[in-house]
């Protein structure tokens, strides 16, 4: 039987619902409706059920979502009810920010490798995590078996990144650096530049 597709724009808000149940559920509640829900995050409640359905039926009219039930289901449908492994590529500012981020770990991920091409930065340590020389990257990723990676290098080496990760088992790859880069089919890009929603947001202004 061939898979039901999801359109994309729904499988980005999933994140946004796990985010508030787990909020809720940190203050001490157990239900939730579709209404409240659509208040923690700024959508409509008809939206929100119509993009949980698309999974199934995990709540019930009259009652709500059990919020620890939806959760559970929602890290599996995200595929977060695991701890994936994550390589970050450029050990600059925003690399070392994302070795440090503490938030990572309770949401499915754990940065596990770490790479530049500083040689001031070779083989010392943020926390626990070694950085490594990123001539190293294609062995040490396949090695450890890693799907996902962050780049965060400048515009102008993020190509040549995205080149060496393509020869490795990574299939996603979450890129800060201002630049769309090319790679190869199956392997999914999301991005990531701040400046970019900077210029959106003073539109409003």
């Amino acid at each position: 039987m061939t898979q039901k597709k999801i359109p994309d724009i729904i499988i980005g808000r999933l994140p946004l619902y796990l985010r508030a149940l787990h909020r809720m559920a940190a203050s001490g509640a157990t239900v939730t409706s579709s209404q409240e829900l659509g208040g923690w995050v700024g959508i409509s409640a008809a939206q929100i059920r119509k993009d949980i359905s698309q999974f199934g039926e995990f709540g019930k009219q009259g009652t709500g979502y059990n919020i620890e039930f939806l959760k559970e289901k929602l890290r599996e449908i995200l595929k977060v009810d695991r701890v994936w492994d994550v390589a970050i590529i450029g050990m600059g500012d925003i690399g070392h920010g994302l070795a440090r981020y503490q938030g990572f770990l309770d949401r499915g991920f754990r940065v596990a490798l770490a790479f530049d091409n500083t040689s001031e930065k070779i083989g010392t340590k943020i926390g626990n995590l070694l950085i490594q020389d990123i001539t190293k990257i294609v062995d040490a990723i396949n090695e450890a078996d890693i799907k996902v990676a962050m780049i965060a290098v400048p515009a102008d080496n993020a190509q040549e990144v995205a080149d060496q990760l393509a020869k490795t088992g990574v299939k996603a790859i979450l890129c800060y650096a201002p630049i769309c880069i090319n790679v190869p089919e199956g392997v999914r890009v999301q991005y990531i530049d701040p400046a970019t929603h900077l210029q959106w947001m003073t539109y409003y202004l």
